[in-house]
């Protein structure tokens, strides 16, 4: 495969993956925790690369997810307490992001961490950086990390589909039929956790929390039906990252911060043109009716 078509490959791969686990987090109210978990990971990969002086290996998931999963209990437990959702959430991640960023410049000074590389990304590295496979051969790293990723993720949306579409909508519901809804918020946030990092390192913080957000709250805007939204939702993630990509050849500018601004370009066509909830939809029904 051409230079080219490893790097869409992953930002696609990125997308899909983003798209259906951000379907989720959209329809639960949770997009500011996308926000916040794409940023606190950053303390779990330095955490994880302080006790173990190694910049690849399982411990830098198993310490992203660890973030993610203690900035979920946190914000919990401090909304618990009487604050707000969203207060909580600000406060939780942008105090674990500010130690994570601290913990670099001390710490991890002669390491590969670094601001830019967390915030934006180095997938223009990634068909550089590739491991041998039986059948496929030289295949990117990231693209074998985020293609296991994606099947997780596929699986366990496929594998609970009903558990997590009635706790989305009524976790009350979900309890009376014997669902454990608070098992399956922290199995969701897991599961974010692990989306998210494996992300981190290949596209940066920017486009990891547009890609969760952005393509679902496009999606949103198209159906009403799970499945369909869900499919859309990685359908807008695969297509923002094609046309960021020739937006970046284009203005010759960052790659992961033009797909993350396609994303935004796509929300605006659906917010405009989607037959439901656009605004031509919206002016043209009173008219329709009144004929």
């Amino acid at each position: 495969m051409s230079y080219a078509g490893w790097i869409l490959l992953t930002a696609s791969l990125v997308g899909v993956s983003c798209g259906l686990v951000g379907t989720l987090l959209i329809l639960r109210r949770m997009a500011m925790m996308a926000d916040a978990i794409s940023h606190t990971v950053l303390l779990g990969i330095v955490t994880a690369f302080l006790v173990t002086r190694e910049l690849s290996g399982i411990h830098m998931l198993i310490g992203s997810v660890a973030a993610g999963l203690l900035t979920t209990l946190l914000v919990q437990w401090l909304h618990s307490l009487g604050v707000q959702q969203e207060a909580s959430i600000g406060v939780v991640f942008t105090s674990f992001f500010a130690l994570g960023v601290v913990l670099i410049s001390t710490q991890a000074g002669n390491a590969h961490l670094d601001i830019q590389h967390t915030l934006m990304g180095e997938i223009t590295f990634i068909p550089w950086e590739k491991s041998t496979l039986p059948l496929l051969g030289d295949v990117p790293e990231a693209v074998v990390t985020l293609s296991i990723v994606l099947a997780i993720v596929l699986i366990a949306i496929v594998a609970f589909y009903k558990e997590w579409k009635i706790t989305s909508f009524d976790p009350a519901l979900a309890l009376s039929l014997g669902i454990p809804a608070g098992l399956m918020h922290y199995a969701f946030m897991g599961l974010v956790s692990i989306t998210t990092v494996a992300s981190f390192d290949a596209v940066g913080a920017i486009m990891v929390v547009a890609m969760l957000i952005t393509p679902a709250a496009s999606a949103y805007l198209w159906t009403d039906r799970l499945a369909v939204m869900m499919a859309l939702s990685g359908a807008f993630g695969i297509l923002s990252a094609v046309f960021g990509y020739y937006i970046a050849l284009w203005l010759d500018t960052s790659i992961s911060g033009s797909m993350a601004f396609a994303t935004g370009i796509v929300f605006m066509f659906s917010f405009i043109v989607s037959p439901k909830h656009g605004i031509l939809a919206k002016r043209l029904r009173p008219t329709a009716s009144s004929a």
